[in-house]
C-alpha cells in the first residue's frame, strides 16, 4: 500500500463511523481499510491502482456497472437547471414526473402512485406509516401488526430494523419493536426439508401454515400487513421454494392482510425480470424499490402504492386533511434524473434480458464448479444472484462451528484473488450479485477466482483438522 493510501486511511480512522464495521478494531488500526477511487464495468480500483472484480455490485445495487458517463451527464445537466426544490404541497420537477410515469408503467397493472425517499430503509418506514394510516382511515385502529420473516432484510432503522429478521440487527438495539413479528423463512435447504420428507411444494405449504397459525394466534383483526422480498437477499440469497408465493398470498387474502413486496434487491432487472413480483406471480398492494432504481449513482428509493391502498389514502386526506408524512429530499431532481438515465441504459442495452440469460449461465457455472465440492452444501440462485452455503458434512447438511469463520475466511481469500464476494450474516454463506452488464467471459473469471478461494480455505481446514484429509483439493 502506498503512503498516500495509508495516510488517507489513517485520516479516515480518526473521523468516520463506518457501517457494519468493528468500530474499535478499525479506529485503532486493527482492521483493514481501503479507499476506492474509480471503476469501469464490473471492476473497481483502489488508491494503489489495484483492480478488483466487484462480484457484488456494491451492495447489489450497481446494476449498470461502474463509470457510466451517461448518468453523470444527466445529473450534471439537471444540476445546471434545477438541483433541488421540495416536493411538498404539490410542488414537482420534470424528472420526478417522468420517472413516476416510467416506474408505474414498469410495475404493471394495479399500481397507482410513487412516493420517493433516499434508501430502502426510509422507504420501508414509509410503508409502515401507510399501513397504519390505511387502517385508521378504515376504522380499524387495532389492525396494525406487521409480519415479516426470519432472515428477511428490510432496513436498519428502529422500525425497519425490527422488520429485518437477523440477529445482528436486533441484538444490543432492543429490537424488534412491539407489533412486528417474524414467521418461517422460505429457506428449504436450511430447514433440511428434504430430510424431513417434504417436497418443495410441501415446504411452501408448511410456511403458509405457519403464517396462518401466527395470524390466528395474534387475531386476524390485529394483523395489517405481511412484508417479504421475492428472493431473500442479505438473509442468505435464497430463492423461494416451488409454490411459496402462491401459498402465502392465499393466506393473506383470506385474512385481509396487505402484501408489501420489498423489491429493493430484485427490482429493475436483477433476477431477469423488471420486478421479482413478475417472476414469481406476486400481486402486491405496496412495493418498495431502491438500489437498482439508480444503480446507486444517486440515493433514491420509492414506495409504489397500489390502487386499493391509494383510494383509501385519498379518502383519509378527505377526512383528516394533508397527510402528515414527508422527507426533505423526496423526489430530489438529481436522483430522479439519475434514475431516468439508469433505466434508459437498462432498457437500451437489454440488461434485464442479460440478467436472465447470463444469469442462467452464472447458475450453471456455479453448479459445475461447486455442486460436488467437499465443503459446499448448497449452490443456489436466480438471475444475477447466487450463493454458496458451506458445510462441514454436506451429506448431513451439518454446519461449521461459527468459531471457524469459514464464510468470512473464504470472502477474504476471494479478495486475495481480487474478487469481491460477500460473506452473508448468520451462516457460512458466500454471496454473489454481479453488475447486470457482466458477460459470460466475466462470469467464467468470477467463478474461477471463487473456486481458487474456496479450495485455498478447504486445504487450510484440512490442515487444521476441521474437515477430513480426503476433502483436500490441492
Amino acid at each position: 500500500m502506498n503512503q498516500q493510501h495509508r495516510d488517507l486511511i489513517e485520516r479516515d480512522r480518526k473521523v468516520t463511523f463506518h457501517a457494519s464495521t468493528h468500530l474499535r478494531d478499525f479506529a485503532h488500526g486493527d482492521a483493514p481499510g481501503r479507499v476506492i477511487t474509480g471503476g469501469k464495468g464490473i471492476h473497481i480500483v483502489d488508491k494503489d491502482g489495484r483492480e478488483f472484480i466487484d462480484g457484488f455490485a456494491g451492495l447489489y445495487c450497481v446494476n449498470i456497472g461502474y463509470g457510466r458517463t451517461e448518468v453523470a451527464e444527466a445529473i450534471y445537466q439537471q444540476a445546471l437547471e434545477l438541483s433541488y426544490y421540495h416536493t411538498y404541497v404539490g410542488h414537482s420537477n420534470e424528472p420526478q414526473i417522468a420517472l413516476s410515469e416510467k416506474i408505474i408503467a414498469l410495475a404493471g397493472p394495479g399500481m397507482s402512485k410513487v412516493y420517493y425517499g433516499l434508501g430502502g430503509s426510509d422507504a420501508n418506514e414509509t410503508q409502515l406509516k401507510i399501513v397504519r394510516y390505511y387502517n385508521n382511515v378504515l376504522g380499524r385502529p387495532q389492525k396494525k401488526k406487521v409480519i415479516s420473516r426470519q432472515r428477511g432484510y428490510h432496513g436498519s432503522g428502529l422500525a425497519t430494523g425490527s422488520l429485518t429478521g437477523l440477529k445482528a440487527f436486533h441484538d444490543q438495539f432492543d429490537l424488534p419493536l412491539a407489533g412486528i413479528l417474524h414467521t418461517e423463512a422460505p429457506y428449504y435447504y436450511h430447514r433440511a426439508a428434504e430430510q424431513e420428507g417434504m417436497s418443495e411444494r410441501e415446504f411452501s405449504q408448511f410456511c403458509a401454515q405457519k403464517l396462518e397459525e401466527m395470524i390466528l394466534a395474534e387475531g386476524p383483526d390485529t394483523v395489517a400487513a405481511f412484508i417479504g422480498e421475492p428472493v431473500l437477499g442479505t438473509g442468505g440469497i435464497v430463492p423461494p421454494p416451488e409454490g411459496y408465493w402462491e401459498a402465502i398470498q392465499a393466506v393473506l387474502a383470506k385474512y385481509d392482510v396487505l402484501l408489501i413486496a420489498d423489491e429493493v434487491v430484485c427490482g429493475f432487472g436483477r433476477i431477469g425480470a423488471d420486478f421479482g413480483s413478475h417472476h414469481y406471480g406476486i400481486k402486491p398492494d405496496l412495493i418498495t424499490v431502491a438500489k437498482g432504481l439508480t444503480s446507486a449513482y444517486q440515493p433514491l428509493s420509492g414506495v409504489i402504492v397500489g390502487d386499493r391502498v391509494w383510494s383509501v389514502l385519498e379518502q383519509g386526506t378527505g377526512q383528516y386533511g394533508p397527510i402528515g408524512h414527508g422527507w426533505t429530499y423526496s423526489g430530489h431532481a438529481l436522483g430522479c434524473a439519475a434514475a431516468l438515465a439508469n433505466l434508459a441504459i437498462i432498457e437500451r442495452e437489454g440488461l434485464t434480458r442479460n440478467a436472465a440469460e447470463t444469469g442462467a449461465y452464472l447458475q450453471q457455472r456455479m453448479q459445475a464448479a461447486f455442486g460436488e465440492h467437499p465443503i459446499v452444501g448448497n449452490v443456489r440462485g436466480v438471475g444475477m444472484l447466487a450463493a454458496l452455503e458451506f458445510s462441514v458434512d454436506p451429506a448431513r447438511r451439518a454446519h461449521f462451528d461459527a468459531a471457524h469463520k469459514v464464510g468470512p475466511r473464504i470472502a477474504a481469500a476471494a479478495l486475495d484473488e481480487n474478487l469481491i464476494a460477500r460473506a452473508m450474516p448468520q451462516g457460512d454463506i458466500l454471496g454473489f450479485a454481479p453488475p447486470l452488464v457482466a458477460t459470460p467471459a466475466e462470469i467464467d473469471e468470477i467463478v474461477a477466482r471463487a473456486e481458487r478461494a474456496v479450495n485455498k480455505v478447504t486445504d487450510q481446514l484440512v490442515r487444521e483438522g476441521v474437515v477430513k484429509a480426503a476433502m483436500s483439493v490441492s
